[in-house]
């Protein structure tokens, strides 16, 4: 089926550009002005797209930087080189990015989805020592097995309609995710069922009232070992918010490991350090919703887990500590200067509204237990998927299948 496909360089059929940076980048950044897409950006989670941006310039930097719009493609270049994403907003990129544009018998959404195919390859031509950069002209000169532009489209609407759905079930997700903390703040923050007053049979009590909390396991370097045990760590922690499988990190434990410092689904994760000065990790919860494809999950040292106790609702509690006001309360706790830790007496001294009897939470814990079987569901069928896209991406690329006889 590929008599009619043709090898070809990348730079022959599109145009590249590398972005550009502002010097010093220092004076330009801002919490407001022009977008400014980072490589942060682009990791922080599994979608195709750039939706927005953590850091902005100033306008006056748009001049000295490369100025993208919506439905460009951009590959990185440097960190992580070779990751391809599309921008749905007006931005300004880097000169860790590459810019494509001028397209000549070449789809943008094939070749996205090219570059995902040939990413490890593109890596073995990288070069650098702490930080591999992907050359332009690497790109440039890069052979791809190119099929006609009706084969192009087909393949990339197979892709295309699997990445739609994660995309779906994130959207689904982030939704649903705000539901429970609308609903937090309804009952223990603006007191909406009782006519927006605490009632006076509920009581502020200290956090450690109603939870004990596990410090994680210590774990050494040698014992990080191709394994079907996965240690979950800050890196599992999304900067904003989330939880990122691709944190784990596979590990054979020594019998050290206690029991207790392993995380069952459902069980509630805070991150105790951070390596960013912003404290962006720090005081984050998240609930373990997915194990992948692990037999057991155990967490490290720089995670706490918090148990429920004396009849505190599960969901609840994880609910409560997901807020803003726990991140709030944890950010006067960080202590330390090139690695920042959160202190011990953080969880405990956290105050949190609650009744007295915890009947009539009942039916709440039951409402958020139901958001967060949901998310974890949602989250279980894009592994799937995922598996189902890595699996068909090489194949189609490759013409080892035919695109035409593939359902999704």
């Amino acid at each position: 089926m590929t008599s009619n496909w043709k090898e070809c360089k990348i730079g022959d059929i599109v145009e590249i550009r590398r972005g550009a940076s502002p010097r010093p980048i220092h004076q330009f950044i801002s919490n407001k002005g022009m977008p400014w897409v980072k490589i942060a950006d682009a990791t922080s989670d599994n979608s195709r797209y750039i939706r927005k941006t953590n850091e902005f310039i100033i306008y006056d930097g748009v001049k000295h930087s490369v100025l993208v719009e919506p439905e460009t493609l951009i590959v990185s270049n440097s960190a992580t080189p070779g990751l391809p994403k599309i921008m749905k907003i007006q931005a300004c990129v880097h000169d860790g990015w590459l810019v494509f544009s001028n397209y000549q018998g070449l789809l943008r959404d094939f070749l996205y989805y090219k570059f995902i195919d040939i990413q490890k390859k593109l890596l073995n031509q990288a070069n650098g020592s702490v930080f591999q950069n992907l050359k332009t002209d690497i790109v440039k000169d890069f052979d791809i097995l190119l099929p006609p532009l009706e084969t192009q489209q087909k393949i990339a609407k197979v892709l295309s309609a699997i990445d739609d759905k994660i995309e779906l079930n994130n959207l689904i997700n982030n939704n649903l995710e705000q539901q429970a903390q609308a609903i937090f703040k309804s009952w223990f923050v603006d007191f909406e069922p009782f006519g927006g007053t605490m009632p006076d049979d509920w009581q502020c009590i200290q956090l450690d009232k109603v939870a004990d909390f596990i410090g994680g396991y210590s774990y050494k370097g040698n014992e990080l070992q191709s394994s079907k045990y996965a240690m979950a760590t800050i890196k599992n922690f999304e900067r904003n918010g989330g939880f990122k499988l691709d944190g784990y990190k596979e590990i054979i434990p020594s019998d050290k490991c206690k029991i207790e410092q392993e995380a069952k689904l459902y069980d509630i994760l805070v991150a105790h350090t951070d390596l960013t000065q912003n404290a962006d990790v720090i005081g984050n919860t998240e609930l373990l919703l997915c194990t992948d494809k692990y037999e057991k999950i155990i967490f490290s040292m720089d995670v706490v887990k918090v148990v429920p106790k004396n009849n505190m609702p599960h969901f609840i509690l994880a609910t409560m500590l997901k807020s803003k006001e726990f991140k709030s309360h944890c950010l006067g706790y960080v202590n330390g200067t090139t690695v920042l830790h959160l202190s011990k007496k953080a969880l405990p001294d956290y105050i949190i509204n609650i009744p007295n009897g915890f009947g009539i939470l009942s039916e709440l814990e039951q409402t958020l237990k139901n958001i967060y079987t949901l998310i974890s569901n949602n989250l279980n069928e894009n592994i799937k998927l995922i598996q189902l896209r890595d699996t068909l991406l090489p194949k189609l690329m490759s013409g080892k299948i035919d695109v035409d006889k593939v359902e999704v």
